[in-house]
């Protein structure tokens, strides 16, 4: 069962107060327990109500309130999604929270998530169950034959986005399983575009095959930034198709990285969607 850990707002976070370094150090140490521990779905911190509204419909009609709103204890300061088998593992994890925040003068507030099986069949219920099958992301994972870092790094600087996770194999808890060429090359690394992920590894020992019948298809607005990124990425690669208009795009490219990657570059599909 699904927890919503809601830590409640004071003056300080409403005054837009960061957490000191200590307090991040603690938090992060914290959340990390709560991964490990299988019973960590998500979570962050909210900005003060001063950066927020409210939006209150009466009699059907909505209307935007501007923050800030008084009474800080009544309001969020952040939460945490737990996965747990009981309000009473909720509880224990609650109480673990690190007394660094506020000098250990916080309340947190747990709140169960209603799930389906709460309601009685009907037709309505049917259609959240399909909603509910739903991936709730889907992403792209590559493998490289110990070449990752230089890869991820190279997306990086192309596309811009985040590179939120470069993990070594030394750094995992399976570092002890790994032989010794292994422990500095990449179990995972993330990049963020906009919310869905470019994910990737290095693939042990004799493991590793290039990717075949698969491309990774970006689209941009942008036909001068398409171009760069096809330029970019056809640089020591090679080019399936030259970026040029086509009968479904403006403009559209396959080239091949020099990682052997496989893309396609696309600008105004939108006559194909």
């Amino acid at each position: 069962m699904k927890y919503m850990l809601m830590r409640k707002a004071d003056v300080e976070t409403e005054n837009g107060e960061l957490p000191s370094e200590q307090l991040l150090q603690a938090m992060a140490d914290y959340n990390e327990r709560l991964m490990q521990a299988g019973v960590f779905v998500t979570g962050d911190g909210l900005r003060p109500s001063r950066e927020g509204c409210r939006i209150e419909f009466r009699g059907g009609e909505p209307k935007v309130v501007n923050g800030p709103f008084t009474q800080p204890s009544e309001l969020l300061a952040g939460y945490s999604v737990l996965e747990v088998d009981s309000l009473e593992e909720a509880i224990a994890w609650a109480k673990q929270w690190p007394p660094e925040d506020a000098d250990g003068n916080v309340t947190l507030e747990l709140r169960r998530y209603f799930a389906l099986e709460d309601f009685e069949p009907s037709e309505a219920l049917e259609k959240h169950r399909s909603l509910d099958r739903l991936p709730s992301a889907v992403d792209v994972y590559l493998a490289f034959p110990g070449n990752c870092r230089e890869a991820m790094r190279f997306y990086a600087e192309v596309f811009g986005g985040q590179l939120e996770a470069m993990l070594t194999f030394g750094e995992t808890p399976m570092a002890a399983e790994m032989p010794p060429e292994m422990q500095d090359q990449i179990a995972h690394a993330s990049l963020n575009l906009r919310g869905r992920r470019l994910m990737a590894s290095d693939a042990p020992g004799d493991q590793y095959q290039p990717p075949q019948g698969a491309h990774i298809h970006l689209q941009y607005d942008d036909v001068t930034e398409a171009e760069r990124v096809f330029q970019r990425l056809s640089e020591g690669g090679s080019v399936t198709m030259p970026f040029e208009q086509t009968f479904w795009a403006y403009r559209f490219g396959m080239p091949t990285d020099r990682f052997g990657v496989h893309w396609m570059v696309s600008c105004d599909l939108k006559a194909c969607l």
